[in-house]
């Protein structure tokens, strides 16, 4: 018989909803504890979800009898929260991103593989049909060898998401805007299905809507070059009303594009765009039809079945003693991408990757 895996929940914020549906949905979860630095929060989602402990300290959490967490923290507090769970030899899933600077994710992974646990990060977009399928195609070379990629991110937020929670729209308490919370999703899914690592970004940032209600930016553009000499393009913002959804293309050398589109946001994504010779089909999706810009409840309860599939294979991983699809290292590229951004609107200047450590800091 299987063991249980013992799991706690590290943080009791509307993310870790997601968390909790999905492990009391798995067989091989025993979900043991939760905990947030507002005990009362904690105690009312254990009582919620019917979990037997509920702790205002993570210390405890992690002596509780958990041999598992799951992290749904702010950003800037991942690092400290990760290592201290490998260090007491815990398996850990975290949310994206990793973190807010490539030393701190790099302590992260190092912590994980010294002690011998499994470190995962959801990104549950990479388990939606759409982008298993678009993968596929890619590495099976349907499309050739990938000449051209983008993503174009055009959301809608308004001054109530951002005053919904004290750390939204904070350089020092969630790392960046569009870029590191909505973006970073679809740039991981981009350098995924090209396949070949990002080694040089020029970008630039601005806040041109939003200033009222934040620090960090709301609008990003970015170029891309692969290692394999692909070029990529970046265009993000939370500008739009309604918002417009999300598309990732591909296109290949043989002239084929795959697409990966979310419209509205929090809906499985599809294929619209698919012209591999002999499959190919598009999909129009028309405005009036259905909800273009909905409110964020129902954006996460959009992704909690692909939530559950990434914590259904983490589950499965720390089980049967492999990696995850989603490793600590793959969850580096997106956000050393991203951080690069950052630094070549700061500097002005084309950013190499792997050639220094970056680190989100406010232009």
């Amino acid at each position: 018989m299987t063991r249980k895996v013992r799991v706690g929940i590290i943080g009791c914020g509307k993310i870790a909803l997601n968390h909790a549906k999905a492990l009391l949905a798995n067989d091989h979860v025993e979900l043991l504890a939760c905990c947030d630095i507002d005990g009362t929060r904690a105690a009312e989602f254990a009582r919620r979800f019917g979990i037997p402990h509920a702790y205002d300290d993570a210390t405890d959490l992690m002596r509780s009898g958990v041999d598992t967490v799951t992290v749904c923290t702010p950003h800037p507090t991942h690092e400290a929260t990760v290592v201290a769970a490998a260090r007491n030899g815990l398996n850990v899933l975290c949310e994206k991103p990793i973190s807010v600077s490539l030393t701190e994710a790099d302590h992260m992974i190092a912590a994980a593989e010294s002690a011998g646990v499994t470190f995962g990060v959801l990104f549950q977009r990479r388990f939606w049909e759409a982008s298993q399928r678009a993968h596929e195609a890619v590495r099976n070379g349907r499309i050739g060898t990938p000449v051209l990629a983008s993503v174009a991110l055009r959301l809608g937020r308004d001054a109530a998401y951002f005053n919904s929670d004290p750390w939204r729209g904070t350089w020092d308490a969630e790392g960046g805007g569009v870029l590191i919370n909505q973006a970073i999703h679809y740039i991981d899914l981009l350098q995924w299905c090209v396949g070949s690592p990002v080694v040089r970004v020029s970008g630039s940032i601005a806040t041109l809507k939003h200033s009222d209600h934040i620090e960090v930016e709301d609008t990003a553009v970015a170029t891309l070059e692969f290692a394999s000499g692909a070029l990529g393009v970046i265009q993000a913002g939370t500008t739009f009303a309604p918002g417009l959804g999300t598309q990732v293309l591909v296109t290949g050398d043989n002239g084929a594009t795959v697409s990966i589109t979310e419209f509205p946001e929090g809906e499985p994504a599809f294929n619209d765009i698919w012209t591999v010779a002999g499959e190919e089909s598009y999909r129009t999706v028309h405005s009036t039809e259905i909800d273009s810009d909905p409110p964020l409840a129902t954006i996460h309860e959009g992704l909690t079945p692909y939530h559950a599939r990434q914590i259904d294979d983490f589950v499965d991983a720390v089980v049967h003693g492999r990696e995850p699809l989603v490793t600590g290292r793959e969850a580096r590229k997106a956000l050393e991408i991203v951080l690069a951004v950052y630094e070549s609107a700061r500097t002005g200047r084309p950013v190499h990757l792997g050639t220094a450590d970056l680190a989100q800091v406010a232009p």
